[in-house]
């Protein structure tokens, strides 16, 4: 197959992206770099059509992709998660990329009759619905470092850094994709938040929903504040959602806390996926 690639640059981030094309002009893939702004390790994402793939498009996006990262400096280039057993499993393992971390994606039927749970004594909890109010804005940016030492085995990751600003993006991006962002939090006696859980669910309110984050504070774990958050914002969710059919769930197969809590609360396994990683340093 004879065939181009384009270097492009998105202008909002400095980051840098490609495009495959044909002889004839038609795309055959894409490649794209997201590149924080401290350096290190950079999200890669590439995507070559069903009908293009086994013909080198791949390899060559991710060749484009590690050179730019050794230019700038980069020390790994972190794939999205690929399923197992799939194209893109396949694809990343014969490219020699490094095996960093597996999920386990679970998912649970709201039809079924809901787990037990009792609250925890000490905290309250508040929930609400698209960009954080004012009164919480503060400390929930603060309380975002409780996810920043998740279980990521041999990943490079690197936590973002979260301010009401960067919430107020994360839900007004969630809103202009038509989904409606939920937030569940526990207060702790001082007015802090010790803890939060966030699921997506359409704007139809029909499907399944989609959990983004849980996490505790460190000087709060211990004592059943996952699970009671969780439980009642399934029970939230199945008020405000009735057409909702269930809520799905991704979580590393070495984070066996979550996923103790996710099984006792009915979550049961649908797949697995894998995350890979070029190592450039």
């Amino acid at each position: 197959m004879i065939f181009r690639v384009t270097a492009l640059v998105n202008p909002d981030n400095d980051s840098p992206a490609w495009i495959a094309e044909g002889g004839d002009g038609r795309p055959l893939g894409t490649a794209f770099l997201r590149v924080p702004p401290t350096g290190g390790t950079a999200d890669l994402r590439i995507s070559v059509h069903p009908a293009e793939r086994r013909a080198g498009v791949g390899t060559r996006l991710l060749r484009e992709a590690i050179d730019a990262g050794t230019r700038r400096g980069l020390t790994a280039l972190l794939g999205e998660p690929v399923r197992e057993g799939s194209d893109g499993d396949a694809f990343c393992a014969a490219a020699g990329l490094r095996r960093v971390l597996a999920l386990t994606y679970t998912r649970l039927d709201l039809s079924l009759t809901p787990s037990p749970h009792e609250a925890v004594s000490g905290y309250r909890l508040v929930h609400w619905e698209g960009t954080v109010p004012d009164e919480w804005a503060e400390t929930y940016a603060r309380s975002r470092v409780a996810m920043d030492d998740m279980p990521m085995d041999d990943a490079a990751f690197e936590p973002d850094v979260w301010d009401v600003a960067r919430l107020h993006w994360v839900a007004e991006a969630v809103a202009a994709r038509g989904e409606i962002l939920l937030t569940t939090a526990a207060i702790a006696a001082d007015g802090e938040i010790a803890g939060f859980t966030e699921v997506v669910v359409a704007g139809a309110g029909t499907g399944d929903g989609q959990h983004y984050g849980t996490g505790v504070m460190p000087e709060h774990r211990g004592r059943g504040l996952a699970r009671w958050m969780k439980a009642e914002q399934i029970a939230h969710v199945r008020a405000r959602f009735p057409e909702l059919a269930g809520l799905l769930a991704d979580t590393a197969d070495s984070n066996a806390a979550m996923r103790r809590v996710n099984e006792g609360l009915g979550y049961r396994p649908t797949h697995r996926s894998l995350l890979y990683q070029a190592d450039l340093a």
